[in-house]
């Protein structure tokens, strides 16, 4: 995993001597112009499924869509469906489609297209900053600082020492402490993380990129919260079905809403919940709070869920 993803002082000073720019940045999320709206996106983290991690594919498709509007403009919502899966093994094409531009909103169209086919269609909008009385938020969780808590990778290297864990159980702990994820993650209640019974389909997690990315563009910050914010997502849906082992899961859409400005590569508090499942499909919220109780993001997610059912279920 790349160096320089310790403590970065919160006031946005540049990196320190023998820190790294984030992963997230100099690879994950950079993209090759070949021609006018046109981009090559490579790949960096592949998950245990093989497939493409969706949020790199979102990620890279807002990096696009903010090359093509002017440096004054700030991201304020996407709207993504994944309408194929996507090939590890080959780049992702991004074409751009400047659908609008207006005095106050500018909005772009990307498909991801690999094979000749898109794979992703995602819509993306823009906005001049615009001052307005009407304001309000939710209020944040109280949840203790991440410096109280313990990295995922620690809590799972705790676990492993465990001399009474179900092997089943240690080989999937190894498969996760094998994956090099770019982004950083502190879960609140870690010790809902072996449990196997049903719980409320809600988690906290503190997430950040990995490295440095320092204060720059905001259109940056949001690409980066793209890419962190399908992370473990649409597993808020699965919270009270653990006793199903999972078949197939897949992401269907993405949508994120930006309201603040905010530090990607400074710890932020994850708020999932799922207020509803069934149909083979799951659906499923998400709060970004800044530390400062700032509400930064909001997400939304649908995806399928197909679980293997005991014989008596099948029939019903």
């Amino acid at each position: 995993m790349p160096a320089g993803s310790g403590d970065v002082p919160e006031g946005g000073q540049p990196a320190p001597p023998g820190d790294l720019r984030s992963v997230l940045v100099t690879s994950v999320l950079s993209l090759e112009p070949l021609d006018l709206d046109l981009f090559r996106g490579r790949h960096h983290w592949v998950p245990v499924t093989r497939r493409l991690f969706g949020g790199q594919i979102v990620g890279q498709a807002l990096v696009a869509a903010a090359k093509a509007v002017s440096e004054d403009v700030h991201a304020h919502s996407l709207h993504c469906y994944f309408v194929r899966a996507g090939d590890p093994m080959v780049p992702v094409l991004y074409q751009v489609e400047r659908t609008r531009t207006g005095k106050s909103f500018s909005v772009r169209s990307v498909k991801a297209i690999q094979h000749g086919k898109p794979i992703l269609i995602c819509q993306a909008s823009f906005q001049q900053s615009q001052e307005s009385p009407v304001q309000h938020q939710f209020t944040m969780p109280t949840v203790p600082p991440p410096e109280e808590l313990r990295t995922q990778e620690e809590l799972i290297q705790k676990y492993l020492q465990d001399p009474n864990l179900v092997e089943k159980y240690r080989r999937g702990l190894n498969k996760i402490l094998a994956q090099e994820v770019p982004v950083e993650i502190k879960p609140v209640n870690p010790s809902e993380i072996l449990c196997q019974l049903p719980q409320e389909p809600k988690q906290l997690f503190w997430v950040r990129a990995r490295g440095y990315i320092g204060e720059c563009d905001m259109k940056l910050h949001c690409c980066v919260a793209a890419y962190i914010s399908d992370y473990a997502f649409l597993g808020t849906a699965l919270l009270p079905h653990r006793q199903h082992p999972v078949k197939f899961m897949v992401s269907l859409d993405h949508s994120m809403w930006f309201h603040a400005p905010f530090r990607a590569d400074h710890w932020m508090l994850y708020e999932c919940e799922s207020p509803w499942a069934g149909g083979c499909r799951g659906l499923v919220h998400g709060r970004l709070w800044r530390r400062d109780g700032v509400l930064a993001v909001t997400c939304a997610q649908e995806g399928v869920i197909r679980v293997k059912q005991s014989p008596a279920e099948s029939k019903l």
